[in-house]
């Protein structure tokens, strides 16, 4: 159906851009009402031609059935994709245009910023449709037109010294995610990473025309400057730049993993960020993060842990803690307590290193040179920029100088207070001497709402503006969102709590996706803090999946409470009976991979608590009621083994010959009178049956070696020797199948205390 052309035009009202501002119009996409959508469908089914010459339908004849299957299968289809022609007939412009949805107001089109530029209407143009008011504003036709696939654009940069590594990665994403089409001469504006913006003009497509299809087609692009000049100022700047590239001597430094052992020199750029990560610290103490400058220039300190919650390298307007303040002594500080929440589930700590630059200002050429220092300190250690530098009592012969705080001797006092009234000043909010003809002094200042804020440089005073007291709005919600915070803390708060867009791992696809949602939706708010999923889990959680232990199918978010309930019924179940000879690796009533530890029962005459297998050679089909019988031949059965052996190689057993010299040990038992005295006491331990392993009878090898591994298991102290012997008994005396098992159906002993 690619090659269906419809004939479907529309005039229609531009929708204002407030009232569409939720559905985040990007690229070429537009909005058309539902009666579009229908029109487009009876075009569509109108306009596809015959494909038969049947005039009446006959169900015994396989050709009117078939072609009336294939005319049934085109009937009422449309081409993918779908694109549009707009057409803004008062200034003559055309741009072509893909469908996001048909979710429009009636007689109404929304458009992307994009397409309002291409067809130069501003938002003054554009009416608020109201109760009681009938004017249009302006009016587009909407025309459906299918373009050719795009096989090669080129585009010319609007501005020099764009350098490829920095855009061609991002025009590729902005052209996949937010584009259909391309028009021939439009403006083709790619977001880059750190905000800035990039501007090609559409120049010249393959094949010839007005426009494109840029979906499922392999597009080869070529980016050639607009003339000679704009190319040499651009080879200029890269050059520029590789000059100053990260890891060069006019250049940031590179960022890398650090310690708590080892200090980090190194220097930062104006604008330009460092970025390092801690992965191990002791997070049982507070961990302090130092950063000293080595030139009293503006440098910042952000830190940010890294968790499934957050996942974003911190920045000026995205980050956990920060010290913002100007450098007085050259240290910057921040301490982090070991039981604050920031640090739940972090993997890492990431810090980046910030070279402050206010914006639209030039930034000194010349790199910061700064110390990164981390490590664990005591809760009474003070601060190494605290209240050290609070003035001394004044000895006997000494007194303390009104005007600048000083400990002067009392002979020249009065000199010396001459002197000071003269030429200093104190300031009477933070208690600092300056000298009156100072610039210090004049560009001194503090901060009416923030009482610690204070300074004595013009660019301190500016930065304190711009970070305390200037509006910002999120980037990642856009220009027309609410989201507009009067400081940059309170953007980086929303940034790393409610913004949608905020990057986290989820726990179901394990990718690193937007955590969706509204945050003006205080149901949103709420089901996020009750389930401690974000709305992106909520709905990918919503996938089903089998519970690999009973079967059950249940949704992924609801899995771990699945899971909980079997860790409940583990406390419930009765514990596995072991087979009572020392040997056996066998349960009384058998065990399954399943977890059930009752698969069959005993037959008659088991009393002693042995297995099915190590009974069977003691049964017989005689009537014996006391059980004489069965005694004498416990007891024939233990005379064989002390005087003659079971003559098995892996025989393991210490009251048997076999088993004896298998192990090393001493003959004991070979003549009949010690023997006799021996199987006495082998036989109290048969009929005591409250002892377990009390019964000494050789076991075949297979049963010998899961003993072994169930007794090994059990020594490790995590599991009781009755699930141990369960365990590798179902799992065929695979030892990690075994530790599978039990980690799938036995309570541990924590659990059971």
């Amino acid at each position: 159906m690619d090659g269906l052309q419809l004939s479907w035009s529309s005039s229609l009202r531009v929708a204002h851009p407030a009232r569409i501002a939720s559905k985040d119009l990007q690229g070429d996409k537009i909005l058309l009402p539902q009666s579009a959508l229908e029109q487009l469908l009876a075009a569509s089914s109108s306009s596809v031609p015959g494909m038969h010459s049947f005039t009446a339908f006959d169900s015994h004849n396989p050709y009117s059935v078939a072609g009336r299957r294939q005319f049934r299968d085109n009937d009422r289809q449309l081409p993918h994709p779908l694109m549009f022609q707009l057409i803004n007939q008062k200034n003559g412009n055309t741009v072509y245009a893909g469908i996001r949805e048909f979710s429009a107001d009636e007689g109404e089109v929304a458009l992307s910023p994009h397409l309002l530029d291409a067809l130069g209407i501003c938002e003054s143009d554009i009416a608020e449709v109201s109760a009681g008011r009938t004017e249009d504003g302006a009016r587009i036709v909407v025309r459906a037109k299918q373009l050719p696939k795009g096989e090669y654009v080129r585009l010319r940069p609007m501005e020099a010294g764009y350098d490829p590594d920095d855009w061609r990665p991002l025009l590729e994403r902005q052209l996949r995610s937010s584009y259909t089409t391309l028009t021939k001469g439009s403006i083709l504006t790619v977001q880059g990473a750190k905000g800035e913006e990039f501007r090609f003009l559409t120049d010249r497509f393959r094949p010839e025309g007005d426009g494109i299809c840029v979906v499922d087609t392999d597009l080869e692009v070529d980016i050639e400057p607009l003339d000679e000049e704009q190319a040499r100022e651009t080879l200029r700047q890269i050059q520029a730049k590789a000059q100053k590239a990260p890891g060069t001597a006019n250049g940031s430094s590179v960022g890398h993993a650090i310690d708590i052992w080892k200090d980090v020199d190194g220097q930062v750029l104006g604008g330009d960020y460092v970025d390092y990560e801690l992965p191990a610290w002791d997070k049982s103490r507070p961990l302090a993060i130092e950063l000293t400058i080595q030139d009293e220039r503006e440098v910042d300190l952000y830190v940010s842990p890294k968790s499934n919650r957050q996942r974003s390298r911190p920045r000026e307007d995205e980050h956990i803690f920060a010290d913002f303040s100007s450098p007085k002594d050259g240290v910057k500080r921040i301490v982090i307590q070991p039981g604050n929440v920031e640090l739940e589930g972090a993997e890492s700590l990431l810090i980046s290193i910030h070279g402050f630059v206010l914006p639209d200002s030039s930034s000194d050429p010349t790199p910061r040179r700064y110390t990164l220092r981390a490590r664990a300190v005591d809760t009474d250690r003070p601060a190494p920029n605290g209240s050290a530098s609070a003035p001394t009592a004044p000895s006997s012969d000494e007194e303390q100088c009104r005007n600048c705080l000083q400990n002067v001797p009392k002979r020249t006092m009065l000199l010396h207070e001459s002197f000071c009234l003269r030429n200093n000043i104190i300031c009477p909010e933070c208690r600092l001497v300056f000298q009156k003809s100072s610039p210090e002094w004049s560009s001194h200042w503090h901060c009416p709402t923030h009482p610690s804020a204070s300074g004595s440089t013009p660019l301190s005073k500016a930065k304190h503006d711009y970070i305390e007291h200037t509006q910002h709005t999120c980037p990642a919600c856009g220009p027309s969102s609410p989201f507009t915070f009067p400081s940059l803390p309170e953007l980086s708060r929303h940034r790393t709590t409610i913004c949608p867009h905020k990057p986290i791992l989820c726990s179901f696809c394990h990718l690193e996706v937007p955590q969706e949602g509204d945050p003006l939706d205080p149901a949103c708010e709420a089901e996020t803090a009750l389930t401690g999923l974000t709305p992106h889990e909520r709905a990918d959680g919503a996938r089903t999946t089998d519970c690999h232990l009973c079967g059950a199918i249940v949704r992924l978010r609801d899995m771990a409470a699945h899971m909980a309930h079997h860790e409940l019924d583990k406390l419930s179940r009765p514990k596995p009976i072991p087979c009572r000879v020392a040997l056996c690796g066998r349960t009384l009533y058998g065990a399954s991979a399943k977890g059930t530890t009752r698969v069959g029962g005993q037959g008659p005459g088991n009393d002693l608590g042995l297995c099915s297998i190590c009974f069977a050679p003691l049964w017989a089909n005689l009537h014996d009621p006391e059980g004489k019988a069965l005694r004498r031949r416990i007891e024939r059965k233990f005379l064989t083994q002390l005087m003659s052996g079971c003559g098995k190689k892996w025989c393991g057993n210490e009251h048997c010959k076999t088993g004896r010299k298998n192990l090393g040990l001493p003959p004991k038992g070979e003549k009949a009178a010690e023997a006799m005295q021996i199987v006495k006491g082998l036989m109290e331990g048969v009929y005591d049956t409250h002892r377990e392993g009390s019964v000494w009878f050789c076991v075949d090898e297979a049963s010998q070696k899961r003993r072994k591994i169930a007794e090994m298991l059990a020594a490790e102290g995590v599991y009781e020797l009755e699930w141990c012997v369960a365990a590798v008994e179902a799992e065929g005396g695979s030892l990690e199948r075994a530790r599978g098992w039990l980690g799938d159906w036995a309570p541990t002993k924590v659990q059971r205390s």
